[in-house]
Protein backbone atom coordinates (compact mmCIF):
# COMPACT_ATOMS: atom_id res chain seq x y z
CA UNK A 1 0.00 0.00 0.00
CA UNK A 2 1.26 3.36 -0.93
CA UNK A 3 -0.18 6.42 1.28
CA UNK A 4 0.92 10.08 2.15
CA UNK A 5 3.53 9.91 4.78
CA UNK A 6 2.11 10.92 8.24
CA UNK A 7 3.46 11.52 11.39
CA UNK A 8 3.33 8.24 12.85
CA UNK A 9 5.62 7.51 10.30
CA UNK A 10 8.31 9.24 12.09
CA UNK A 11 10.30 6.81 13.81
CA UNK A 12 10.19 4.67 10.25
CA UNK A 13 11.11 7.36 7.94
CA UNK A 14 13.99 8.53 10.73
CA UNK A 15 15.45 4.78 10.47
CA UNK A 16 15.05 4.49 6.72
CA UNK A 17 16.84 7.71 5.78
CA UNK A 18 19.15 7.70 8.41
CA UNK A 19 20.42 4.07 7.74
CA UNK A 20 20.86 5.22 3.82
CA UNK A 21 22.89 8.29 5.08
CA UNK A 22 25.39 6.02 6.94
CA UNK A 23 26.11 3.67 3.63
CA UNK A 24 29.66 5.28 2.29
CA UNK A 25 28.33 5.51 -1.42
CA UNK A 26 24.72 6.62 -2.18
CA UNK A 27 24.25 9.76 -0.58
CA UNK A 28 27.16 12.60 0.41
CA UNK A 29 25.12 13.76 3.25
CA UNK A 30 27.20 12.76 6.75
CA UNK A 31 25.17 13.65 9.52
CA UNK A 32 22.02 12.41 10.44
CA UNK A 33 18.75 13.86 9.50
CA UNK A 34 17.15 15.09 12.73
CA UNK A 35 13.36 15.12 13.82
CA UNK A 36 12.65 19.00 12.64
CA UNK A 37 13.99 17.64 8.70
CA UNK A 38 11.42 14.31 9.16
CA UNK A 39 8.98 16.45 10.21
CA UNK A 40 9.51 18.73 7.39
CA UNK A 41 10.18 16.09 5.08
CA UNK A 42 6.53 14.41 6.08
CA UNK A 43 4.82 17.95 5.87
CA UNK A 44 5.76 18.28 2.11
CA UNK A 45 5.19 16.15 -0.74
CA UNK A 46 6.37 12.47 0.69
CA UNK A 47 4.84 9.02 0.89
CA UNK A 48 5.30 6.07 2.27
CA UNK A 49 4.87 2.34 0.99
CA UNK A 50 3.54 -0.41 3.46
CA UNK A 51 4.65 -4.04 3.74
CA UNK A 52 3.04 -6.24 5.97
CA UNK A 53 2.27 -3.08 7.99
CA UNK A 54 5.98 -1.91 8.51
CA UNK A 55 7.50 1.21 5.95
CA UNK A 56 9.00 -0.28 3.66
CA UNK A 57 9.98 2.99 1.59
CA UNK A 58 9.42 6.40 0.74
CA UNK A 59 9.45 8.91 -1.65
CA UNK A 60 8.98 12.65 -1.61
CA UNK A 61 9.96 15.33 -3.65
CA UNK A 62 10.83 18.79 -3.10
CA UNK A 63 12.20 22.17 -4.79
CA UNK A 64 15.01 21.36 -7.60
CA UNK A 65 15.93 25.76 -6.96
CA UNK A 66 15.00 28.77 -4.79
CA UNK A 67 14.14 30.86 -8.15
CA UNK A 68 10.41 30.89 -9.50
CA UNK A 69 11.89 30.00 -12.98
CA UNK A 70 12.32 26.52 -11.45
CA UNK A 71 9.15 26.21 -9.86
CA UNK A 72 8.20 23.63 -12.86
CA UNK A 73 11.36 21.31 -11.97
CA UNK A 74 11.92 19.47 -8.53
CA UNK A 75 14.30 17.14 -7.06
CA UNK A 76 13.26 13.87 -5.99
CA UNK A 77 14.61 11.40 -3.17
CA UNK A 78 13.27 7.64 -2.95
CA UNK A 79 14.85 4.72 -0.18
CA UNK A 80 13.43 1.46 0.35
CA UNK A 81 14.68 -1.24 2.78
CA UNK A 82 17.12 -3.73 1.63
CA UNK A 83 14.10 -6.45 1.99
CA UNK A 84 11.76 -4.39 -0.26
CA UNK A 85 14.53 -4.59 -3.32
CA UNK A 86 13.39 -6.61 -6.35
CA UNK A 87 9.99 -6.67 -5.51
CA UNK A 88 8.45 -3.37 -7.69
CA UNK A 89 8.12 -1.43 -5.01
CA UNK A 90 10.47 1.78 -5.61
CA UNK A 91 8.46 1.17 -9.10
CA UNK A 92 5.69 1.88 -7.86
CA UNK A 93 6.66 4.70 -5.44
CA UNK A 94 8.04 6.65 -8.23
CA UNK A 95 5.11 6.22 -10.28
CA UNK A 96 2.74 7.49 -7.40
CA UNK A 97 5.54 10.56 -6.86
CA UNK A 98 5.18 11.14 -10.60
CA UNK A 99 1.31 11.23 -10.83
CA UNK A 100 1.32 13.72 -8.16
CA UNK A 101 4.29 16.06 -9.35
CA UNK A 102 2.23 16.25 -12.54
CA UNK A 103 -0.79 17.19 -10.62
CA UNK A 104 1.23 20.10 -9.05
CA UNK A 105 2.36 21.32 -12.66
CA UNK A 106 6.25 19.46 -12.25
CA UNK A 107 7.05 19.21 -15.60
CA UNK A 108 10.43 17.76 -14.97
CA UNK A 109 11.83 15.08 -12.26
CA UNK A 110 16.23 15.35 -10.93
CA UNK A 111 17.45 12.87 -9.61
CA UNK A 112 21.07 13.70 -8.29
CA UNK A 113 22.70 9.98 -7.64
CA UNK A 114 26.05 8.96 -6.92
CA UNK A 115 27.96 7.48 -9.26
CA UNK A 116 29.55 5.28 -6.60
CA UNK A 117 25.56 4.03 -6.50
CA UNK A 118 24.73 1.91 -9.65
CA UNK A 119 21.97 0.08 -8.47
CA UNK A 120 20.71 3.98 -8.55
CA UNK A 121 21.48 5.07 -11.84
CA UNK A 122 19.96 1.28 -12.99
CA UNK A 123 16.75 2.03 -10.97
CA UNK A 124 16.47 5.30 -12.48
CA UNK A 125 17.13 4.27 -15.87
CA UNK A 126 14.49 1.64 -15.84
CA UNK A 127 11.70 4.14 -14.70
CA UNK A 128 12.62 6.44 -17.49
CA UNK A 129 14.82 8.96 -16.47
CA UNK A 130 18.43 9.85 -18.47
CA UNK A 131 21.03 10.93 -18.39
CA UNK A 132 21.73 15.06 -17.83
CA UNK A 133 25.61 15.19 -16.75
CA UNK A 134 28.20 14.16 -14.38
CA UNK A 135 29.98 16.39 -11.48
CA UNK A 136 33.53 14.56 -11.49
CA UNK A 137 34.50 14.34 -7.88
CA UNK A 138 32.17 16.83 -6.24
CA UNK A 139 30.91 14.82 -3.34
CA UNK A 140 33.20 13.48 -1.10
CA UNK A 141 32.19 10.97 2.07
CA UNK A 142 34.62 8.14 4.19
CA UNK A 143 37.61 9.38 2.93
CA UNK A 144 36.92 9.03 -0.96
CA UNK A 145 35.81 11.53 -3.99
CA UNK A 146 32.51 11.07 -5.63
CA UNK A 147 30.84 12.17 -9.23
CA UNK A 148 27.37 13.55 -8.98
CA UNK A 149 25.10 11.87 -11.84
CA UNK A 150 21.99 14.06 -12.66
CA UNK A 151 19.57 12.43 -14.50
CA UNK A 152 15.78 13.85 -15.36
CA UNK A 153 12.47 12.78 -16.39
CA UNK A 154 10.23 15.01 -18.70
CA UNK A 155 6.54 14.53 -17.07
CA UNK A 156 3.40 16.06 -18.95
CA UNK A 157 3.74 19.96 -19.23
CA UNK A 158 2.80 22.05 -16.53
CA UNK A 159 -0.49 23.76 -16.66
CA UNK A 160 -0.15 27.00 -18.14
CA UNK A 161 3.80 27.03 -17.91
Amino acid sequence: MIRRAKPSDHAALMTLINDVIAQPHITFRAAPKTDAEIEALIAGPAWVAERDGHVAGYAAYGPFRGSDGYRHTAEHSIAITDAAHGTGLGRALMSTLEEAAQRDNIRTLVAGISGSNPAGIAFHTAVGFVPAGTLPNVGHKAGAWHDLIFMTKALAPAQGA
